[in-house]
């Protein structure tokens, strides 16, 4: 397909702000593309060229304004005046290329191919020069666009499309393209975690099916006021776990083959060379799925802080050392595919013992604290130990209750000891002062608006964190810039925060309405991509939690 075709469909996108008129667009994009090149081309559509949080380009804006300079032949202040503008690298590309003279004659159409190919390679680039790598192929796909393909293929590579198209309205029209029902389509994705499969999928008629190594969207927990509330809820024997202060994962076995993915679907099973001889060692299955939290520990076994763990997940060079220096312990908590079967429309008392039969502990690799009680002062003992351990606190778990990819349904309930804490995204960033002057030093911080579409501001955060955490939240930042004016960048959507504060507030002064009380951090994420962020809806509900609890003071 001529990616002409592809940038059309972006501006008829770009030029509603109508939903249900998206999804239409869409839609019959969808029904005419070739079915060989469905799965990239619905990828394209949210702006990506991998699943969603499977790969990072690694283009900064900066080295995008370098690219686009030579291309187009424009004087640096050009760039500078069309980006002041626009406010868009992409809008700022298109100026520039209309304004230079073009030699059409004997130019080859670009093809989606030819983008996905040359953007597909970005993230290989590594070492030495890789920078000039990535500028080649970026640099030849621009000098064989149009002025309107250059402005997508430049958003393209920063991650940033501007055309409002969200998860849900590629799921209606995948739907509605191929006759299928939209809870179809959702169930697909739930357990593919791959729009662009899911659309190929739908297209042949298939139906969702669980595979090894194709990561399943995790199940979610909602919070609970207290211990009792998270009792009382279900009303009858419970399963109560340790919540341990780590990194969930995913855990997928075929033989002697085995991967690890984070809950943003990625795999990390390079990061994590211990927990994968551990898994096949311990999985005593032939084929499984199986969920539990990885936990950094000292020498003496004690957790340690999630800050730890963190710098393993990050890393990907010099792997060994990491393991080394900051072991891991491995607590599995649930399964969900056995040799073949599909365990989650089973309740959750036959999952836990399908997993006890397959785990076999070993060398740190084993199962989580289990407890099944319906007692309170039992629970409350086993939810002390877990805080005197050093843990989060407890889950409380419905026993009877399927696994369902994705969803966040009250049958799993967290209960912590502190005020709970929401996985924020940066979407500005503000220049320091004095002896910070050299870093960012506070945040605006967003989430997601499904009514909206769109990402909403509840608060800035200038407090709780180190030096250290200062420094890399710029070198990250730094690399995210969209634009920069008056010492405010606005940065890419792409970094979660794991934010604290004192309370929720209703105010003006952000666009949700909502607002956070002296948000501090607790933590960067590394382990959340966009997509696994909070939402305005946890947030008004944590507010109304929030008042019943004053409520009763």
């Amino acid at each position: 397909m001529d990616y002409s075709e592809l940038a059309d469909c972006y501006e008829k996108l770009e030029s509603t702000t109508k939903k249900l008129q998206k999804r239409d667009i869409l839609n019959e994009f969808y029904f005419r593309t070739p079915k060989n090149e469905l799965y990239d081309i619905v990828l394209l559509s949210l702006g990506q060229v991998f699943p969603s949080g499977q790969e990072n380009l690694g283009i900064a804006s900066e080295l995008m304004k370098k690219i686009i300079i030579n291309v187009t032949g424009a004087a640096e202040k050009e760039f500078d005046a069309a980006f002041r503008e626009t406010g868009d690298p992409g809008l700022a590309a298109e100026r520039l290329m209309k304004s230079r003279k073009q030699n059409t004659l004997g130019r080859r159409k670009l093809t989606t191919r030819k983008v996905v190919e040359n953007t597909k390679k970005l993230p290989e680039m590594q070492g030495k020069g890789s920078r000039e790598k990535k500028i080649a192929l970026i640099s030849e796909l621009l000098s064989a666009a149009s002025p309107k393909e250059a402005r997508y293929i430049v958003r393209t590579v920063l991650g940033e499309m501007r055309v409002g198209v969200a998860a849900g309205t590629v799921r209606d029209a995948i739907a509605k393209a191929f006759s299928r029902e939209p809870r179809d389509i959702e169930h697909l994705f739930d357990v593919t975690g791959d729009f662009g499969r899911v659309a190929t999928m739908a297209a042949e008629g298939k139906t969702a099916k669980m595979e090894v190594f194709v990561p399943v969207r995790m199940m979610l927990a909602e919070r609970a006021p207290d211990l009792k509330a998270a009792l009382e809820k279900f009303g009858m024997a419970a399963a109560v776990e340790t919540k341990y202060d780590g990194f969930r994962i995913q855990a997928h076995k075929k033989n002697s083959d085995i991967k690890i993915f984070s809950r943003n679907l990625e795999e990390v099973s390079r990061q994590f060379p211990d927990i994968v001889a551990h898994a096949r060692e311990c999985m005593r299955a032939k084929q499984c799925i199986a969920e539990g939290e990885v936990v950094a520990i000292d020498r003496k076994g004690n957790p340690l802080p999630f800050q730890m763990l963190s710098r393993r997940i990050q890393r990907k060079h010099s792997i060994d050392e990491m393991v080394r220096q900051i072991p891991v312990q491995v607590r599995m908590f649930d399964i969900i595919y056995l040799e073949g079967e599909n365990l989650m429309k089973s309740p959750l008392k036959e999952r836990w013992s399908r997993l006890k039969e397959t785990v076999k502990p070993a060398g740190g690799f084993g199962l989580a604290e289990h407890l099944e009680t319906a007692d309170y002062k039992e629970a409350n003992a086993f939810y002390q130990k877990a805080l005197d351990a050093g843990q989060e606190g407890v889950m409380v778990k419905n026993l009877d209750a399927p696994y369902q990819p994705g969803k966040r349904v009250g049958y799993w309930l967290k209960v912590k000891e502190i005020m709970e804490t929401l996985d924020c995204i940066i979407t500005k960033a503000v220049a320091g002062e004095g002896k910070r002057s050299a870093w960012f030093g506070s945040f605006l911080l967003s989430v997601w608006d499904e009514k909206k579409e769109k990402l909403v501001e509840i608060g800035k955060m200038a407090s709780g964190t180190t030096e250290e955490e200062l420094e890399k939240l710029t070198q990250m930042l730094k690399k995210a810039v969209i634009r920069e004016q008056d010492r405010i960048a606005e940065v890419m959507p792409e970094i979660v925060v794991e934010v604290a504060y004192e309370e929720i507030q209703k105010s003006p002064t952000y666009d949700s309405g909502m607002a956070l009380r002296f948000p501090r951090l607790k933590r960067i994420r590394y382990d959340k991509g966009p997509a696994d962020a909070d939402n305005i809806k946890r947030v008004k509900k944590l507010f109304a939690m929030q008042a019943i609890g004053k409520s009763k003071q």
